[in-house]
């Protein structure tokens, strides 16, 4: 028997999963915000997008991009999705009778923390492409809108949220499509810089 050691290479062969989360996250975030804007109530439709394909979802596109040891991918999706849960939780916890309803302000500062997270991924999005810049700088001023939308109770700040949001998930949406477009022809069809 030789105590000779060999040097084995794993090769990571599996697909980028970006383009999965970019869906769940721009679906999801496009529906709330045509809620946001007045279009339909928020209904089980918006809270059934949200756990699944905005929360569980993303949730799984983080665990892969760990494995692809991509950290932005990781967090960014790990996050969002677990935001997508909190959100409906926090819709469902007090219509199941275990709990209050969180107060506006207290959901204002929910947005608040969710908006500071948002520009730390933001800044790191400056060693990315400029369409992740212009999509995450959205997301901040989403969040950031949101929670002023809850502070003041003015519905104003909160149609111009919604109209943000629907850029941001339309965004989204584009980014994603374009990566699968991409991919699928083995050449940039859509440039994605």
């Amino acid at each position: 028997m030789s105590n000779k050691q060999e040097l084995v290479r794993l090769v990571d062969t599996t697909t980028n999963p970006a383009a999965f989360g970019l869906y769940g996250f721009g679906m999801s975030t496009l529906l709330l915000n045509l809620h946001n804007v007045g279009l339909f109530p928020l209904d089980s439709m918006i809270m059934a997008m949200g756990i699944f394909f905005g929360g569980i979802a993303q949730v799984m596109v983080g665990s892969m991009e760990a494995k692809k040891n991509n950290m932005f991918g990781m967090v960014a999706f790990g996050s969002y999705g677990f935001f997508w849960i909190i959100l409906i939780a926090l819709l469902m916890i007090p219509k199941l009778g275990l709990g209050e309803a969180p107060t506006p302000i207290a959901m204002g500062w929910f947005l608040v923390v969710w908006g500071i997270f948002t520009t730390g991924l933001w800044i790191a999005t400056f060693s990315l492409s400029i369409m992740m810049r212009v999509l995450f700088g959205s997301v901040v001023a989403l969040f950031f809108l949101l929670a002023a939308a809850d502070f003041t109770g003015n519905t104003t700040i909160k149609f111009l949220a919604g109209l943000d949001g629907i850029f941001s998930g339309a965004f989204a949406l584009f980014i994603a499509s374009a990566m699968v477009i991409n991919d699928t022809f083995k050449k940039e069809i859509i440039p994605l810089r």
